[in-house]
């Protein structure tokens, strides 16, 4: 087992996956909160599975796939389906042309709660 347990018994290491959701990578316990990009078929209250796990580490126990793990998922609960992020800004500027130009965007995400990491 770990030698950290072994120096301290109230170390309580937890189950986390590495999974891939709308084309990026987060890192995923139970219990936690993400902002992911905006996935337009949920809606609140929905379940929603994930099965693109790229790592699973349960008490040290550490399994990579290549490039997934087979019969891994995580389970999500969608919190809100469409939050938007702050405000970005972008400004354009061609010096002594006279030339400006103001753009601006806020990014859509959706909120989700992972309820559970099946490995």
């Amino acid at each position: 087992m770990y030698s950290a347990l072994q120096k301290n018994p109230f170390i309580q290491i937890k189950m986390y996956a590495i999974v891939e959701i709308n084309g990026q990578q987060f890192k995923v316990e139970e219990g936690k909160k993400l902002f992911v990009n905006h996935i337009r078929e949920a809606e609140g209250g929905q379940t929603v599975e994930f099965e693109k796990v790229l790592l699973v580490d349960n008490n040290g126990d550490v399994k990579v796939g290549a490039p997934t793990i087979e019969g891994a998922k995580v389970v999500c609960e969608v919190v809100s389906p469409l939050v938007k992020g702050d405000k970005v800004l972008v400004f354009h500027k061609k010096r002594r042309k006279g030339y400006r130009k103001l753009n601006g965007y806020r990014h859509q995400f959706t909120e989700v709660t992972i309820k559970q990491v099946i490995a």
